[in-house]
């Protein structure tokens, strides 16, 4: 039996004494489509229907900094998320939802600066101070050159963007995570749960050498980092990754970086049941597989929670089945009893020696990683990239050669498949929310806009933080776009 206890240091066992017999994890459900207003919509819904935390899912042009009207956005607007290009975007999205009451997890990287800059102002206007807002900013850059390919700038002026918004919020939203540091998107690429462990931690210390650099102090800003884990198929192993993760990041604070704080030791992180191991085929079965991975991430200890709808691997989810995935959270939160018990595997010698296994090959690969250079460099050289793809491959051939079974997949499937009511993307109600774009760029102050913009270049190329001139940008109605393009000029395109 272990002898740790959970809320003491090293957290194996959980970061609170008491865990969900205190509170329960923060139930969040992913959502954003077609536009503004008809995610509102399904916002307005997942509360009334028990979500206590929104997670906004924003569309490829918003990712990668284009508005809703450019051409490079021709037949992405909406698709896989929210378009949000101004202002009024974002205040169409919280409509009737008050910012001070809900905490706002906003999956966004690259154009993280100009999205927090609109959700700020949105709150402004609500008369909602900006000290008041709780939520989470994704910000993580560094993954998206390895695992998910939403980068527009060079890593250099990436992390510039990332370490003025963990300035910014370190002085001016004391409640608001400025980093959720992804390993999600690692796993979902192709990588082994320890992989997924490594490189997401040698990504945070990368954030953490950075923040010191700048002048932050890691006791502080360091309680502000959060972290974003999958939850795949393997019941135990996700179980005793969470554990193993607290342990190795409580370690790596302490010890690498000398933090005697200790919420800054904490690894607090949301989960995601994995994305990549729903199936188009039998989506029924999605169900069972997502309650599985739910179970994995609260038995493990989760802070907030997503589960996938069944249909994802169709489409964008659909009312009900979100309302489903929910009710799944609900069912374990409330029927089965778990939350009397925080980390109720704590001593069971299989997830004890899974535990140690992940801490042990995950501190080894986070040392190869130091001896490339770091983080940065390992990006840059290829090498984490390469080991995911290689990861890939040979989960890949293992199904293909049925030494792994997904059921419906490559074993137990059926000749035909029921038709199923999916989501669709209404055009009309995506040319609405474009043509509004088009309207307020018509009707604003351009000089003003023009102006601030050309401020907002000055501040990019000296060392001022960012943040205040981008929220300048936003109340003057500048659009993302815009924005990005300053960005973009200013800093070069990443290839």
């Amino acid at each position: 039996m272990t002898k740790e206890i959970p809320g003491e240091f090293p957290y194996t066992r959980g970061i609170y004494k008491e865990m969900y017999k205190n509170r329960l994890w923060t139930m969040r459900q992913y959502a954003g489509f077609t536009s503004a207003k008809e995610s509102n919509k399904r916002f307005i819904d997942l509360i009334e229907q028990g979500v206590t935390g929104l997670s906004v899912a924003f569309d490829l042009p918003t990712q990668i900094g284009y508005d809703s009207d450019h051409p490079m956005s021709s037949g992405e607007v909406g698709k896989v998320g929210v378009p949000v290009s101004i202002l009024d975007d974002m205040e169409t999205l919280f409509k009737n939802i008050q910012l001070d009451k809900v905490s706002t997890s906003m999956t966004i990287n690259s154009t993280a600066p100009i999205l927090l800059a609109l959700y700020i102002v949105a709150a402004e206007n609500q008369g909602v101070a900006v000290n008041k807002l709780s939520g989470t900013i994704q910000n993580d850059i560094l993954k998206e050159y390895s695992a998910r390919g939403t980068y527009i700038y060079p890593p250099g002026p990436s992390m510039r963007l990332v370490t003025d918004v963990m300035e910014f919020c370190d002085n001016h939203i004391p409640n608001w995570n400025t980093i959720s540091v992804s390993g999600y998107h690692i796993r979902e690429a192709g990588s082994t749960a320890v992989q997924e462990l490594a490189f997401t931690f040698a990504n945070a210390i990368a954030y953490i050498e950075a923040g010191i650099e700048k002048g932050l102090d890691p006791n502080k800003f360091g309680s502000r980092l959060s972290f974003f884990f999958n939850s795949h198929n393997g019941f135990l192993e996700e179980i005793a990754k969470f554990r193993a993760a607290r342990k190795l990041w409580a370690s790596i604070m302490k010890e690498r970086f000398n933090v005697t704080n200790e919420k800054a030791m904490y690894c607090r992180f949301h989960t995601q049941t994995g994305g990549s191991t729903l199936t188009a085929h039998q989506i029924e079965n999605n169900v069972v597989r997502t309650t599985i991975q739910a179970l994995s991430a609260v038995l493990g200890g989760t802070q907030s929670l997503h589960t996938n709808s069944k249909d994802e691997a169709l489409a964008l989810p659909s009312n009900e089945a979100a309302q489903l995935a929910l009710r799944t959270q609900q069912i374990i939160a409330l029927e089965s009893g778990i939350p009397e018990y925080p980390d109720p595997f704590g001593g069971s010698y299989v997830v004890e020696k899974l535990t140690q296994d992940l801490i042990k090959n995950a501190s080894e690969i986070i040392e190869k990683i130091d001896s490339i250079g770091g983080a940065i460099a390992a990006i840059e050289n290829g090498f984490i990239e390469n080991e995911i793809t290689r990861s890939a491959y040979e989960f890949q051939k293992e199904i293909e050669n049925k030494e792994k079974y997904i059921v419906g997949q490559n074993i137990h499937q059926m000749d035909e498949e029921q038709e199923q009511d999916l989501l669709d993307i209404d055009q009309t109600k995506v040319h609405k929310q474009i043509n509004n774009l088009k309207e307020l760029k018509a009707n604003r102050d351009n000089g003003q806009s023009k102006f601030l913009l050309e401020q907002l270049e000055s501040a990019a190329k000296s060392n001022d933080n960012i943040m205040p001139f981008v929220i300048s940008c936003i109340r003057s109605k500048c659009t993302l776009g815009e924005i990005a393009d300053v960005f973009r000029s200013t800093f070069g395109e990443y290839q």
